[in-house]
């Protein structure tokens, strides 16, 4: 039976004493958004050596087994190693077909902010540049769960990375008509992609802004505004 290499190699890299910070920081007690969840305790950097040494022997069969992984940082290197056999397959457009189904087919387990944001701009975001964008709205105003719906505000950071803004503004625009209050992690999305966007052309982040401000949720706003000046900030959240 051939071995899963990516998985026998982010087991080979587990570090128990690790796993009651990553477990706090990414709220995994009863009521937290990452309730449930385990930890093998691996960083990041850890993780992306791994990747980078079997990415391109890492099959398909050997993503699902990692992706469903009960533990946070097994599904966190299956997709990153998804990102990598997307951004090499370049010009092997049915392989890259084969990545943003896998990923889409798998979304129940994308289930942190972490996993949604070190992934979905890098496939969905690159996948959508040339081709309709209609899937980010679906996820993002109709998306089963938080994630899914950060998945479609997040993946708008590969078009605002080639000066491509329009889909940023309108899908905050669903998030802005959703019922309030927003979930936390929504609202840093949104905020976030809202800066970069001001980051590209600062007028036109005021100008949405001067419209919406007063009533946007807070966190939202805060996350919007974070790189303007002291006074502008306190002048916009002075209502």
């Amino acid at each position: 039976m051939k071995t899963n290499i990516l998985y026998s190699g982010i087991f080979a890299k587990q570090n128990s004493a690790l796993v009651p910070g990553l477990s706090r920081f990414f709220k995994t007690a009863p009521g937290g958004y990452g309730f449930g969840d385990k930890f093998l305790g691996i960083k990041v950097p850890t993780i992306r050596e791994t990747v980078k040494e079997c990415w391109d022997v890492t099959t398909f069969d050997d993503l699902q087994e990692c992706v469903t992984s009960e533990y946070h940082e097994m599904r966190l290197a299956a997709l990153l190693t998804l990102v990598q056999v997307f951004k090499h397959a370049k010009k092997d457009v049915n392989l890259q077909q084969q990545c943003i189904d896998f990923y889409l087919a798998h979304t129940q387990y994308i289930n942190n902010w972490d996993l949604v944001d070190l992934s979905c701009y890098e496939l969905l975001g690159s996948w959508l540049l040339d081709k309709d964008r209609k899937l980010l709205y679906d996820l993002a105003r109709d998306g089963k769960t938080i994630w899914e719906q950060r998945i479609g505000m997040v993946s708008t950071m590969q078009f605002l990375r080639h000066n491509q803004l329009d889909d940023t503004y309108n899908i905050a625009e669903i998030f802005l008509g959703k019922p309030q209050p927003l979930h936390d992690l929504l609202q840093k999305a949104v905020g976030w992609l809202l800066r970069e966007a001001g980051k590209r052309d600062e007028k036109r982040l005021k100008d949405w802004l001067s419209t919406r401000y007063k009533t946007m949720p807070r966190t939202m706003l805060r996350y919007a505004i974070e790189k303007f000046p002291e006074n502008e900030r306190k002048s916009y959240l002075e209502k």
